[in-house]
């Protein structure tokens, strides 16, 4: 397991990771706290349930959830760089869900509600897992410990 963890943490890539994990890591959990809370304008977890509901994602609250919390807390871990791998993963496999259940049939444009946005942060969640969080991250403290 201590390897496991170390594995994962390990990174060497320089602090150009940082100028992609704070913005990404910003945009995620905002849009998490919209689900989750209602926050920046959201509906919070009812109010996504339902849409989720409509659109086929059973059961819709669950959904939300699941969808809100990945955002959140994976946004959370991308801006602390704390287990950035495993966040990344969880995010970029949200966003393949959103851009297949939600954007795709829209075409590419954000102004027809398409996956633009959504495959940008597939992209830098992508990036981010097989980078890792770079030298300025927590990532960092969790590999020094293990080495010990």
């Amino acid at each position: 397991m201590k390897a496991l963890v170390k594995r994962i943490t390990h990174s060497t890539a320089g602090v150009n990771t940082l100028a992609l994990r704070v913005p990404v890591g910003i945009i995620f959990m905002a849009h998490g706290a919209q689900k989750l809370f209602g926050w920046f304008g959201g509906y919070g977890l009812e109010g996504t349930g339902q849409w989720m509901a409509s659109i086929g994602m059973e059961p819709g609250v669950l959904m939300a959830f699941m969808a809100g919390s990945a955002e959140f807390f994976g946004g959370l871990f991308i801006l602390l760089g704390l287990l950035t791998r495993p966040a990344a993963v969880v995010l970029a496999f949200t966003m393949v869900i959103a851009i297949a259940s939600v954007h795709l049939s829209n075409g590419l444009f954000m102004s027809n509600n398409g996956y633009e946005f959504a495959l940008a942060l597939l992209a830098a969640s992508v990036s981010l897992a097989l980078s890792g969080s770079g030298k300025v991250a927590l990532d960092n403290a969790l590999t020094r410990r293990l080495a010990k």
